[in-house]
């Protein structure tokens, strides 16, 4: 069975946020996490993967994803402490 994630990753505790959504999340946090995609998790060092959500299918990760990035900058602070409080780097978890 086929496994989507949708996650988020922090440059820091409230600082910048990223949220995408892949089929291999470990593979994936660690070209973020080693600068091996350009763009803005690069030019922010936002690095830190501090929350994720598994999906059986590609549609529900992709309406998911769509959904957070719509939410406002508060809602996702509350989603990411209450899964993740000390804002740890859940990419240890996966490995």
């Amino acid at each position: 069975m086929k496994r989507y994630y949708v996650y988020i990753l922090a440059s820091r505790r409230n600082g910048a946020l990223y949220i995408g959504v892949t089929n291999n999340i470990a593979r994936r946090v660690y070209e973020h996490k080693n600068d091996l995609i350009s763009g803005f998790t690069r030019k922010y060092k936002v690095h830190r993967l501090v929350y994720y959500e598994q999906f059986g299918n590609v549609v529900s990760a992709l309406r998911r994803e769509k959904s957070l990035k719509k939410w406002n900058r508060k809602w996702k602070l509350e989603l990411i402490e209450g899964a993740n409080p000390d804002w740890r780097d859940l990419y240890s978890e996966l490995i």
